[in-house]
């Protein structure tokens, strides 16, 4: 799928918890032709290891993803129990229509242990790690293989917020479900990019986009339309949203189309304590730099100044998104999943 591209795809590893949303960014990630997908790891969040591992192999079923590593990592966060939004995903994770058998054989390592083979295989810089679930992989990854971070190209994750969070006032949830390891992933030597509610709440499957979606006329785009009507479903409930968000493909669209999102480099911490600030993103606008300067210095005046080597997103260009998504579902195709 990358023939058209005119110049090299950018590498990916995707590292999810599927989920609505995260099974929207797999189908993207792999229908997009600006990406190559090396590698799908699993990580405990929106359900259980085991059942949101089922559910990515059950994913590459339906988009007919072949070829690549899927690997099963940690099963509960650094600390503490795991925290599981079922009034959102489901029972299974993945309530809406009815999934396939799984497509694609599970790697028997553990999902660091891949990451860390991806990166090692592929030339420095070259590989994008993409979370769009709690960064619990990844902050381990950082622990166990410290000497290949310089070696990771960047972290483009979901997570987090600047202005609010929807688990509580303060966090969102993929960074609330572990606040250590999403502390360890953001003071780590690599470059990251937070895509947050602050623009993945900018981007809502309101029906308009739905009409277009089944419109593609694809048993996938079908697939993804049920998906969103589920989803859907548990926010308006929930949290009398219009459409659900598109959170975990806007992180990935993000990678495919930098142009998606408007970033500004400044530095970003990440609460661990306190009794309602746990899991909070906190971007110290004070100090600021904008990435589309190409001096690489922004609002900071101090020339001197040192640059965070972390990036949060401001504001998103929504068709450009669906845009992307549409054309990565009609590059599937059909894939015959059902028979």
């Amino acid at each position: 799928m990358n023939a058209e591209t005119t110049s090299p795809a950018q590498k990916i590893i995707l590292d999810c918890d599927p989920g609505h949303d995260d099974a929207i960014a797999m189908l993207l990630a792999h229908g997009n032709p600006n990406l190559e997908l090396l590698a799908v790891t699993t990580v405990a969040g929106n359900q259980t290891l085991e059942k949101v591992t089922t559910n990515a192999r059950a994913l590459a079923r339906v988009g007919n993803i072949t070829g690549i590593p899927f690997a099963a990592g940690a099963s509960r966060p650094l600390v503490g129990p795991q925290l599981i939004p079922d009034e959102i995903h489901g029972e299974s994770g993945l309530d809406g229509p009815e999934l396939p058998a799984p497509g694609v054989p599970l790697e028997d390592t553990h999902a660091v242990n891949l990451i860390a083979q991806v990166i090692q295989d592929n030339e420095p810089g070259s590989v994008v790690i993409v979370p769009t679930g709690s960064l619990t992989n990844i902050a381990l990854f950082a622990r166990m293989y410290p000497e290949l971070v310089e070696r990771v190209g960047g972290v483009t994750l979901m997570g987090g917020g600047h202005h609010t969070g929807n688990m509580t006032p303060a966090a969102e949830f993929n960074i609330l479900a572990d606040p250590d390891a999403a502390a360890i992933v953001f003071e780590e030597s690599w470059p990251v990019t937070m895509i947050g509610l602050d623009v993945t709440h900018q981007v809502l499957a309101v029906p308009d986009r739905m009409e277009q979606l089944k419109a593609i006329g694809t048993d996938v785009a079908q697939f993804i339309a049920e998906l969103v009507e589920f989803f859907g479903a548990s926010y308006m409930k929930e949290r009398n949203y219009p459409g659900p968000p598109m959170h975990d493909p806007l992180a990935v669209a993000a990678v495919a189309d930098p142009s998606v999102v408007r970033t500004i480099r400044a530095p970003i911490y990440v609460e661990t304590q306190g009794a309602h600030a746990r899991g909070q993103t906190i971007v110290d606008f004070r100090r600021t730099w904008s990435n589309n300067d190409p001096s690489g210095l922004g609002l900071v005046d101090d020339p001197e100044a040192t640059s965070p080597n972390t990036s949060v997103a401001v504001d998103v260009d929504t068709d450009k998104f669906w845009d992307l998504l549409f054309d990565a579902l009609r590059r599937i195709g059909d894939t015959n999943f059902k028979s």
